[in-house]
Protein backbone atom coordinates (compact mmCIF):
# COMPACT_ATOMS: atom_id res chain seq x y z
CA UNK A 1 0.00 0.00 0.00
CA UNK A 2 1.28 3.46 -1.52
CA UNK A 3 1.23 5.46 2.27
CA UNK A 4 2.87 8.45 -0.53
CA UNK A 5 2.06 9.48 -4.13
CA UNK A 6 3.76 12.57 -5.48
CA UNK A 7 2.02 13.11 -9.02
CA UNK A 8 3.45 15.08 -11.77
CA UNK A 9 5.00 17.91 -9.48
CA UNK A 10 6.09 20.99 -10.32
CA UNK A 11 7.29 23.74 -8.51
CA UNK A 12 8.24 27.39 -10.35
CA UNK A 13 10.17 30.09 -8.28
CA UNK A 14 10.24 33.74 -9.41
CA UNK A 15 13.20 35.67 -8.87
CA UNK A 16 13.36 39.71 -8.17
CA UNK A 17 14.81 40.15 -11.79
CA UNK A 18 11.25 38.77 -13.21
CA UNK A 19 12.99 35.35 -13.78
CA UNK A 20 11.15 32.39 -13.73
CA UNK A 21 13.00 29.27 -12.21
CA UNK A 22 11.66 25.60 -11.96
CA UNK A 23 12.86 23.71 -9.17
CA UNK A 24 10.94 20.54 -9.79
CA UNK A 25 9.44 19.53 -13.31
CA UNK A 26 6.64 17.12 -13.32
CA UNK A 27 8.26 14.73 -10.90
CA UNK A 28 6.21 11.73 -9.69
CA UNK A 29 7.35 8.90 -7.06
CA UNK A 30 5.23 6.43 -4.74
CA UNK A 31 6.33 5.57 -1.47
CA UNK A 32 5.03 2.15 -0.32
CA UNK A 33 4.73 1.79 4.03
CA UNK A 34 7.19 0.32 5.25
CA UNK A 35 9.95 1.92 2.96
CA UNK A 36 13.46 3.25 3.55
CA UNK A 37 13.56 5.49 0.77
CA UNK A 38 16.85 8.08 0.17
CA UNK A 39 16.63 11.26 -2.38
CA UNK A 40 19.71 12.06 -3.45
CA UNK A 41 21.12 14.64 -6.17
CA UNK A 42 23.30 17.17 -6.56
CA UNK A 43 22.92 20.73 -5.61
CA UNK A 44 20.11 22.42 -7.18
CA UNK A 45 18.63 19.16 -7.91
CA UNK A 46 15.05 20.23 -6.55
CA UNK A 47 15.46 17.67 -3.70
CA UNK A 48 15.42 20.29 -0.82
CA UNK A 49 12.23 22.10 -2.42
CA UNK A 50 10.57 18.60 -2.84
CA UNK A 51 11.16 17.69 0.80
CA UNK A 52 9.60 20.81 1.66
CA UNK A 53 7.04 20.15 -0.42
CA UNK A 54 6.15 16.76 0.93
CA UNK A 55 6.40 18.53 4.63
CA UNK A 56 3.64 20.69 3.48
CA UNK A 57 5.86 23.87 4.00
CA UNK A 58 6.01 24.85 0.70
CA UNK A 59 3.43 24.11 -2.42
CA UNK A 60 3.61 22.93 -5.72
CA UNK A 61 2.94 25.01 -8.94
CA UNK A 62 1.03 21.94 -10.47
CA UNK A 63 0.72 19.05 -9.28
CA UNK A 64 -0.48 17.33 -6.05
CA UNK A 65 0.86 15.10 -3.01
CA UNK A 66 -1.19 12.21 -1.38
CA UNK A 67 -0.46 11.20 2.08
CA UNK A 68 -2.66 8.38 2.77
CA UNK A 69 -5.01 9.33 -0.12
CA UNK A 70 -5.55 13.01 1.57
CA UNK A 71 -4.26 15.68 -0.38
CA UNK A 72 -2.71 18.21 2.91
CA UNK A 73 -2.37 21.26 0.73
CA UNK A 74 -6.04 21.50 0.27
CA UNK A 75 -6.79 21.20 4.06
CA UNK A 76 -7.30 25.20 6.06
CA UNK A 77 -4.47 26.10 7.91
CA UNK A 78 -5.94 25.03 11.20
CA UNK A 79 -6.63 21.43 9.81
CA UNK A 80 -3.40 21.59 8.52
CA UNK A 81 -1.49 21.80 11.53
CA UNK A 82 -3.56 19.56 12.79
CA UNK A 83 -2.62 16.71 10.24
CA UNK A 84 0.88 17.17 9.56
CA UNK A 85 1.63 16.78 13.58
CA UNK A 86 -0.46 13.66 13.36
CA UNK A 87 0.64 12.16 10.17
CA UNK A 88 4.21 13.71 9.63
CA UNK A 89 7.63 13.42 11.95
CA UNK A 90 10.45 15.64 11.25
CA UNK A 91 14.12 15.15 11.52
CA UNK A 92 16.58 18.00 10.40
CA UNK A 93 20.49 18.59 10.05
CA UNK A 94 20.16 21.38 13.19
CA UNK A 95 18.58 19.06 15.34
CA UNK A 96 16.07 21.35 16.70
CA UNK A 97 15.97 20.75 19.93
CA UNK A 98 14.68 23.33 22.74
CA UNK A 99 17.12 24.02 25.03
CA UNK A 100 15.05 24.82 27.97
CA UNK A 101 13.53 21.05 28.12
CA UNK A 102 15.53 17.76 29.01
CA UNK A 103 16.16 15.08 26.22
CA UNK A 104 13.14 13.67 28.28
CA UNK A 105 10.15 16.72 27.75
CA UNK A 106 11.56 17.14 24.04
CA UNK A 107 10.75 13.53 23.01
CA UNK A 108 7.90 13.24 24.41
CA UNK A 109 6.52 16.78 23.10
CA UNK A 110 4.61 15.70 20.20
CA UNK A 111 2.10 13.64 22.88
CA UNK A 112 1.77 15.95 25.39
CA UNK A 113 0.30 18.44 22.59
CA UNK A 114 -1.99 15.49 21.56
CA UNK A 115 -3.06 15.19 25.44
CA UNK A 116 -1.80 11.25 25.63
CA UNK A 117 -2.34 10.38 28.88
CA UNK A 118 0.73 10.01 31.31
CA UNK A 119 0.95 5.86 31.41
CA UNK A 120 0.85 6.01 27.31
CA UNK A 121 3.54 8.96 26.98
CA UNK A 122 6.02 6.75 29.64
CA UNK A 123 4.93 3.18 27.76
CA UNK A 124 5.80 4.83 24.26
CA UNK A 125 9.21 6.81 25.85
CA UNK A 126 10.18 3.31 27.32
CA UNK A 127 10.17 1.83 24.19
CA UNK A 128 11.71 4.55 21.89
CA UNK A 129 14.16 5.68 24.19
CA UNK A 130 15.30 1.85 23.90
CA UNK A 131 15.32 1.49 20.56
CA UNK A 132 17.42 4.38 19.75
CA UNK A 133 19.90 3.45 23.41
CA UNK A 134 19.08 6.99 25.17
CA UNK A 135 17.61 6.08 28.44
CA UNK A 136 20.62 6.89 30.21
CA UNK A 137 20.43 10.41 29.12
CA UNK A 138 16.44 11.05 29.68
CA UNK A 139 17.53 13.61 32.54
CA UNK A 140 19.28 15.33 30.61
CA UNK A 141 19.59 19.19 29.29
CA UNK A 142 20.57 19.05 25.40
CA UNK A 143 23.79 21.20 26.04
CA UNK A 144 24.86 18.46 27.76
CA UNK A 145 24.73 15.74 25.48
CA UNK A 146 26.92 15.02 22.18
CA UNK A 147 25.79 15.92 18.76
CA UNK A 148 24.61 12.64 17.86
CA UNK A 149 23.01 11.99 21.22
CA UNK A 150 20.75 14.78 20.21
CA UNK A 151 20.66 14.12 16.83
CA UNK A 152 18.96 10.38 18.13
CA UNK A 153 17.08 12.67 20.62
CA UNK A 154 15.59 14.61 17.42
CA UNK A 155 14.87 10.83 16.23
CA UNK A 156 12.83 9.64 18.99
CA UNK A 157 10.82 13.01 19.64
CA UNK A 158 9.79 12.68 15.45
CA UNK A 159 9.15 9.01 15.82
CA UNK A 160 7.53 8.73 19.27
CA UNK A 161 3.70 9.33 17.84
CA UNK A 162 4.15 6.85 14.87
CA UNK A 163 3.32 8.79 11.91
CA UNK A 164 2.51 7.72 8.57
CA UNK A 165 6.11 9.22 7.82
CA UNK A 166 9.29 10.38 8.65
CA UNK A 167 10.75 13.04 6.52
CA UNK A 168 14.94 13.33 7.48
CA UNK A 169 16.83 16.51 6.07
CA UNK A 170 20.25 15.53 5.88
CA UNK A 171 20.51 13.90 9.35
CA UNK A 172 23.80 13.27 9.50
CA UNK A 173 25.17 16.40 7.99
CA UNK A 174 26.45 17.50 11.36
CA UNK A 175 27.65 14.18 12.57
CA UNK A 176 31.38 12.61 13.01
CA UNK A 177 31.56 9.14 11.28
CA UNK A 178 30.74 7.05 14.62
CA UNK A 179 27.53 9.52 15.46
CA UNK A 180 26.31 8.85 12.02
CA UNK A 181 27.20 5.22 11.87
CA UNK A 182 25.38 4.68 15.09
CA UNK A 183 22.25 7.55 13.59
CA UNK A 184 21.68 5.10 10.34
CA UNK A 185 21.69 1.78 12.28
CA UNK A 186 19.21 2.99 14.41
CA UNK A 187 16.83 4.55 11.56
CA UNK A 188 17.32 0.88 9.76
CA UNK A 189 16.18 -0.67 12.98
CA UNK A 190 13.65 1.31 13.75
CA UNK A 191 12.54 0.80 9.65
CA UNK A 192 12.88 -3.04 10.33
CA UNK A 193 11.45 -3.70 13.26
CA UNK A 194 8.50 -1.14 13.85
CA UNK A 195 8.41 -1.13 9.61
CA UNK A 196 8.26 3.06 9.85
CA UNK A 197 8.24 4.92 6.95
CA UNK A 198 11.14 6.69 5.98
CA UNK A 199 11.97 9.48 3.34
CA UNK A 200 15.43 10.88 3.56
CA UNK A 201 17.70 13.86 1.22
CA UNK A 202 20.85 13.68 1.56
CA UNK A 203 24.46 14.34 -0.20
CA UNK A 204 26.42 11.01 1.91
CA UNK A 205 26.28 7.91 0.13
CA UNK A 206 27.24 6.15 3.44
CA UNK A 207 24.14 7.13 4.84
CA UNK A 208 22.25 6.64 1.85
CA UNK A 209 23.46 3.05 2.09
CA UNK A 210 21.08 2.46 4.62
CA UNK A 211 18.24 2.84 2.77
CA UNK A 212 15.53 0.11 1.01
CA UNK A 213 15.71 2.41 -2.27
CA UNK A 214 17.19 5.61 -3.81
CA UNK A 215 15.67 8.10 -5.92
CA UNK A 216 18.12 10.19 -7.60
CA UNK A 217 16.74 13.74 -9.19
CA UNK A 218 18.56 15.60 -11.75
CA UNK A 219 17.17 19.16 -13.06
CA UNK A 220 14.26 18.94 -11.04
CA UNK A 221 12.82 15.68 -12.74
CA UNK A 222 13.21 12.12 -11.97
CA UNK A 223 16.86 10.64 -12.81
CA UNK A 224 17.03 7.07 -11.78
CA UNK A 225 16.00 5.04 -9.42
CA UNK A 226 17.95 2.06 -7.54
CA UNK A 227 17.07 -0.66 -5.18
CA UNK A 228 19.13 -2.68 -2.72
CA UNK A 229 18.88 -6.31 -3.00
CA UNK A 230 21.99 -7.51 -1.61
CA UNK A 231 25.00 -6.33 1.05
CA UNK A 232 24.85 -2.68 2.24
CA UNK A 233 28.24 -2.50 1.04
CA UNK A 234 27.35 -3.81 -2.14
CA UNK A 235 24.51 -1.00 -2.24
CA UNK A 236 26.97 1.40 -1.43
CA UNK A 237 28.90 0.83 -4.26
CA UNK A 238 25.77 1.01 -6.66
CA UNK A 239 25.07 4.25 -5.23
CA UNK A 240 28.42 5.67 -5.64
CA UNK A 241 28.71 4.23 -9.82
CA UNK A 242 24.86 6.07 -9.86
CA UNK A 243 26.12 9.23 -8.41
CA UNK A 244 28.91 9.67 -10.91
CA UNK A 245 26.70 10.12 -13.72
CA UNK A 246 25.01 12.49 -12.24
CA UNK A 247 28.37 14.96 -11.02
CA UNK A 248 29.00 16.99 -7.92
CA UNK A 249 30.53 16.11 -4.51
CA UNK A 250 29.51 13.69 -2.14
CA UNK A 251 30.53 11.80 0.92
CA UNK A 252 32.24 8.43 -0.20
CA UNK A 253 33.30 7.05 3.03
CA UNK A 254 32.29 3.81 4.74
Amino acid sequence: MSVLEAKELTKIYGTAKGVSVKALDKFSMSIKEGEFVGIMGPSGSGKTTLLNILATIDSPSSGEILLNGENPHRLSPDKLAIFRRKNLGFIFQEFNLLDTLSVRENIILPLVLEEFKSNEIQEKLDEISSILNIKGILDKRTYEISGGQQQRTACARAMINKPAIILADEPTGNLDSKASFDLMSSLEDINREKKATIVMVTHDAFAASFCNRIIMIKDGKFFLEIVKNSTRQVFFKEILDSLSLLGGGYNENI
